[in-house]
C-alpha cells in the first residue's frame, strides 16, 4: 500500500492562496482566501487552539465560492490580545470578509470552539451572514478542548521543543479519536508551530479559552433566527442527544446531520465525507426556501 498522499490532497496543498494580515480592534488578523472574486462566500472558522490551515486543504474543493479562513486572534499567524472574547472574535470574523471580493452574505462554517463564534456572529449580524454551519459544536454540553484547559490537562504554557520533528511527534489532539489521516495530520501539527528561542514551540496563546462560556454559548441557540444546520460526528462530541437538544433550542428548523465513522476533528479524518455533506448543503440552501420558527406545527 503506498504511503504517498492521495492525488485529491496532493491537489488543494499545492493550491495557492491568497494571504494577507488585517488590524481589528488594534490585533493583527492572519487571513487566507482562495476561489475568485464576486462569487458567493465561504467563511471558515476553526477551533479552539486551532488555526486557518485546519481548512487550508480543503478550501479548494469549493471552486464555486470565494472562501476564507482565519486565524482568530490568539491562535495561528494572528496577534494575541490581553483579553478574548467571543464579541472579539465575532468582529474579526465579520472584518476578514468586508473586503474579500465575496458576491452578497457569506455562509459561516464552525467546527468546535469554532461554531460557538459561528452562533455568535449570526445573532450579532444576522443580515450580513447567509447562514452558519456548525460542526460538533457540544453547545449544551462541556466542551473537551475548554473542559481539559480548565483541568490543566492541555493547553498549558506552551512547552519548547529542540526541533520540528520531535514537535510533530508530540502533537495531539483534543479530544483524541482513533483515526487521522497522516498526511492531513502533519500538515495541520506543522503548520500549528512557531520557531522560539531554543527550538519550536506551539502557536496558540494558552489563555484564549477563559474567552469561552459553554452556557453562554447555549443561550445563543434560540436568538439564532436565520439558516443554520448542524452536522455531528458520529464519534464525536454532539451525542445524538446533544443533537436532539440543540435541534430544540434552535426551533425545531435546523437539519442535524451525522458523519458516519467520524471523530469530532472530522477534517482529519473523514475530510471527502465532510466536504459532500457541506456541498449538499449549500447546494440545497442555494435553491430553497427556509422554515422561520413560526412556522413549525403548521405543516
Amino acid at each position: 500500500m503506498s504511503n504517498d498522499p492521495p492525488k485529491w490532497l496532493t491537489r488543494t496543498l499545492q493550491t495557492p492562496a491568497q494571504e494577507d494580515h488585517l488590524s481589528v480592534g488594534g490585533c493583527t488578523i492572519h487571513r487566507m482566501m482562495w476561489g475568485q472574486p464576486q462569487q458567493p462566500g465561504l467563511v471558515l472558522v476553526h477551533g479552539g487552539a486551532g488555526h486557518a490551515h485546519w481548512w487550508s486543504f480543503l478550501a479548494p474543493l469549493f471552486p464555486q465560492y470565494r472562501v476564507v479562513a482565519l486565524d482568530l486572534s490568539g491562535h495561528g499567524d494572528s496577534g494575541r490580545r490581553t483579553k478574548y472574547s467571543l464579541d472579539d472574535w465575532t468582529e474579526e470574523v465579520l472584518a476578514v470578509t468586508h473586503d474579500a471580493g465575496i458576491d452578497g452574505p457569506p455562509v459561516v462554517v464552525g467546527h468546535s470552539m469554532g461554531g460557538f463564534v459561528a452562533t455568535a456572529t449570526a445573532v450579532r449580524a444576522d443580515a450580513e451572514i447567509a447562514g452558519i454551519i456548525i460542526l460538533d459544536s457540544p453547545m449544551v454540553s462541556a466542551d473537551a478542548e475548554v473542559e481539559a484547559a480548565r483541568l490543566g490537562k492541555a493547553f498549558g504554557a506552551p512547552k519548547v521543543y529542540p526541533d520540528v520533528a520531535t514537535a510533530i511527534s508530540r502533537f495531539r489532539t483534543v479530544p483524541p479519536q482513533e483515526h487521522y489521516d497522516p498526511h492531513i495530520f502533519r500538515h495541520v501539527a506543522e503548520h500549528s508551530l512557531r520557531a522560539v528561542e531554543g527550538g519550536y514551540s506551539w502557536k496558540f496563546d494558552p489563555a484564549l479559552f477563559h474567552a469561552v462560556s459553554r452556557s453562554y454559548a447555549a443561550q445563543l441557540l434560540p436568538r439564532v433566527s436565520g439558516r443554520v444546520a448542524l452536522i455531528r460526528s458520529e464519534f464525536g462530541l454532539v451525542t445524538p442527544e446533544v443533537g436532539a437538544t440543540m435541534y430544540e433550542a434552535l426551533g425545531r428548523v435546523a437539519p442535524v446531520i451525522e458523519l458516519p465513522l467520524a471523530g469530532h476533528h472530522m477534517m482529519l479524518d473523514q475530510p471527502l465525507l465532510l466536504v459532500t455533506a457541506l456541498r449538499a448543503l449549500l447546494a440545497d440552501w442555494e435553491h430553497s426556501v427556509p422554515f422561520s420558527r413560526q412556522h413549525i406545527g403548521r405543516r
